[in-house]
């Protein structure tokens, strides 16, 4: 049969004996009249037309097309002609007949081409007839069923896509002798090898089996399934990345859905956090909703009813006719934006997930009523894969964000984290049009500022004394030691170096050590002495044993005694440590006074910076109440900082002692991100004064006095106005009653401090406990009585 592929090796009868039987079949068992009526008047007519059963030639098919038409009518009826897409078709051939009329109509925009399975699809003749084979002579469990796919033109020119399905209910193989049955052996083989073509065409010799009957295949239009998995995958890619590629091939998916080869689409990003539209950023994508603008507040951009559509239910907004619906309209931002773009109907779709809007997406045509309510329901099938693409999307812009804040910026306190995103997504805009833009200074107005520290006293002198104690330690050591050697080796130089050794111990002893004289001192340790003690050892095993006791006190880097000086040096850390933990602790329940900027850090001591109004926090109500709440917060905080600072000290090696102050700033001033410096500054000449009087404060002395203000057991409240004196007094008298405050308060005035004059202070002690679960209260003076006696 010459439309049997070149290459198929078997031989093909095109008989409808199968159809037939059924009849005849079904006739024995038929009760109802019509039915009856209907199989005696379809054989009876089929007798006149033997062929149909016996076997037609190809050239005989038109001939006998009423007759096939008649006999196939059960299989192929009117009633559904114009719905299904079904031929008749000799088997495992190309040629197709007894076409549904919708069938013809599709065929007939293909550019005048006849259907061909071959040219249209990978459907492999051979591989389905041997598979047939094995399935209906050897009752082998073979899957015939892949699923096989064409495109065809519409007639707008655009391919749509079908899913073909091959019936070969009505073919029957036969063996044509049986020295070609294949034993199960054999079968195995096959089975084994599906891939081995030559294996496979040595088992079905040529005309080693006969096919007689007829094929069926369907088409159904899976365009839309097709689409939405194009989608998916581009959708899987990089949603963000600008392209007009990626853009065009998305706009193209949805024209094949909605099958409009004038629909336009675009994409508006939902900005939950300042409550607005904007443009994608990295993309090309159009915004219909938004036109020339980047972004606009949703409750500016759209109208009540809009907004309820959008932001509230999560409902399509759909405009039929755009200048009809702005003649409804107040708020005519997006009616405006479509007529600019020649838009004459609309669908804008909201994007949601678990309750909160993504983004909106936006079909466009120029032509009014094509997108309606209809076929706006077919975006609920991509609307899971679009929740899904805008989520990783979300994501990765959150990460870029922050990567950017990063960069650009040190950790930020979480109180102000929304305005470095802020400026970070208006940078981010801003690079992705090509621009040479830079993260720009932050400004918060009117903040009111909080400053308190806990500092160790006297911290340069305690560390100098220790320090001052570890040399005078090794100075005699070093001494015992050469007065030793001289004994064993009457030398001059030793009489020098004891000279040298006396001379630093007699400025030690009546002298403070500075910082010249502690680096002659090690100069000469670790210089001159030290290497002398490889020799000095040798001269007799007691210089052994006194130089190893030395070499074993002195630091391995260094070549000095930093016992007393390591000491000190961890006590403070250990504490410093414990304090800005406990500091961090009570942080989190400031924090849930009003949300406000907090800063600490470590000196000798442990400072912290809190600034609070409503620039700091979007979107929540401030009032001074919360400054009140957070000051009473901070002087508690402070007194119980003063007590850790002594409880974490009882197993620490060194006794320290703290003085405590607190800086009070009548009126609010503006703080600003230095993005150069990477660091917040107060803004502004006049509001320096505050770090001014910041800097230098725990260095002022009392009026008149050289008495420092800060004292060991007592709290110093600076403040400029009486408001702040009663306000403070205040919290005093209610701490007092609490039992964290004694009755010693102090009414203050301050010298000038680098030209800030009219300072004041109250000073008030601090009651004490050993710890925290003693509620025994003690003064600073029986605090230090009973570290002492430990």
């Amino acid at each position: 049969m010459d439309k049997l592929p070149e290459d198929f090796m078997m031989e093909v009868t095109l008989s409808f004996h199968k159809v037939i039987e059924h009849y005849r079949e079904r006739l024995t068992t038929e009760t109802n009249p019509i039915a009856i009526a209907f199989l005696n008047a379809t054989l009876e007519y089929v007798d006149k037309h033997p062929r149909l059963e016996s076997g037609l030639k190809m050239e005989e098919i038109k001939v006998e097309q009423e007759a096939i038409s008649t006999l196939l009518s059960d299989l192929f009826p009117r009633a559904l002609t114009l719905n299904e897409i079904k031929a008749a078709t000799v088997p495992f051939s190309d040629f197709l007949f007894n076409k549904t009329e919708r069938f013809e109509n599709i065929l007939s925009h293909a550019d005048g081409k006849e259907f061909s399975l071959l040219s249209n699809t990978d459907f492999d003749y051979f591989t389905m007839a041997s598979g047939l084979i094995l399935q209906t002579i050897y009752g082998a469990n073979v899957d015939l069923s892949k699923p096989l796919h064409c495109q065809l033109p519409d007639q707008k020119g655009y391919l749509r896509t079908y899913r073909i399905t091959y019936n070969a209910d009505f073919v029957e193989v036969a063996l044509k002798d049986e020295k070609y049955r294949l034993s199960d052996k054999c079968i195995k083989e096959l089975l084994r090898n599906p891939d081995d073509k030559e294996l496979w065409k040595s088992k079905f010799p040529k005309n080693s089996y006969t096919f007689k009957g007829f094929g069926i295949i369907s088409l159904t239009d899976v365009t839309m399934d097709n689409a939405i998995s194009d989608l998916k995958t581009v959708l899987l890619g990089n949603l963000g990345e600008k392209s007009n590629h990626e853009t065009e091939k998305v706009e193209n998916i949805f024209k094949q859905m909605f099958n409009m080869d004038d629909l336009q689409v675009g994409f508006t990003v939902y900005n939950n956090i300042d409550n607005l539209f904007e443009s994608m950023v990295y993309s090309d994508s159009n915004s219909y909703l938004l036109g020339a603008s980047h972004e606009k507040n949703c409750m500016n951009a759209l109208c009540r009813e809009s907004y309820k559509h959008l932001l509230e239910d999560f409902t399509a907004l759909i405009i039929t006719d755009v200048k009809n619906y702005r003649k409804t309209l107040e708020n005519t931002f997006i009616a405006d934006n479509l007529i600019s773009a020649g838009i004459n109907s609309a669908i804008f779709y909201p994007i949601s997930h678990e309750g909160r809007l993504l983004g909106i997406l936006e079909l466009a045509s120029p032509s009014k009523y094509v997108l309606n309510a209809f076929n706006a329901r077919k975006l609920e099938d991509v609307t899971d894969y679009l929740k899904m693409a805008l989520i990783r999307s979300e994501q990765e812009y959150e990460t870029t964000i922050k990567a950017l804040i990063q960069t650009e910026c040190t950790s930020i306190h979480p109180s102000v984290q929304w305005k470095f995103e802020q400026e970070a997504r208006r940078l981010i805009r801003a690079r992705a049009e090509s621009s040479d833009d830079s993260f720009r200074d932050l400004v918060f107005e009117d903040v009111s500022p909080l400053y308190g520290q806990i500092d160790v006293v006297g911290s340069s002198d305690a560390r100098n004394e220790a320090i001052k104690i570890d040399l005078i330690s090794q100075l005699e050591l070093v001494s015992e030691i050469f007065a030793f050697a001289k004994a064993n080796e009457p030398l001059p130089i030793y009489d020098q170096i004891i000279h040298r050794i006396n001379k630093f111990q007699e400025e030690l002893e009546f002298n403070s050590i500075n910082a010249n004289t502690e680096r002659e001192i090690i100069g000469i340790l670790e210089g001159e002495i030290n290497p002398f003690m490889d020799h000095v050892k040798d001269l007799s095993n007691k210089l052994k044993q006194l130089v190893t006791d030395y070499e074993n006190t002195l630091n391995p880097e260094s070549g000095v005694i930093f016992t007393n000086r390591d000491n000190y040096d961890t006590t403070v850390q250990v504490v410093n440590e414990r304090l800005a933990r406990f500091l961090d602790r009570k942080q989190k329940e400031a924090q849930e006074i009003y949300p406000h900027f907090f800063e600490r850090y470590k000196t000798d001591g442990v400072e912290h910076n809190i600034y609070v109004g409503s620039s700091i926090v979007r979107g929540q109500a401030y009032n001074p109440v919360y400054l009140y709440n957070l000051r009473l917060w901070q002087l508690q905080t402070m007194i119980q900082m003063e007590n850790k600072f002594y409880q974490y000290q009882e197993s620490l090696p060194v006794q320290l002692e703290a003085a405590s102050m607190i800086l009070v700033f009548g009126n609010t001033l503006g703080i600003r991100y230095r993005i150069d410096e990477k660091r917040f500054d107060v803004d502004g000449a006049y509001n320096a004064r505050y770090e001014v009087v910041k800097k230098r404060i725990d260095k002022a002395n009392i009026k008149g006095t050289q008495e420092r203000i800060t004292q060991k057991g007592k709290i110093s409240i600076i403040y400029t106005n009486h408001e702040s004196e009663l306000e403070y007094l205040r919290y005093i008298s209610f701490l007092q009653d609490q039992k964290y405050l004694n009755n010693e308060v102090e009414l203050l005035e301050l010298g000038d401090v680098q030209g800030v004059v009219g300072l004041k202070a109250i000073r008030v002690g601090v009651l004490y406990n050993r710890n925290s679960e003693d509620n025994k209260r003690l003064t600073f003076k029986d605090l230090l009585q009973e570290l002492h006696q430990q």
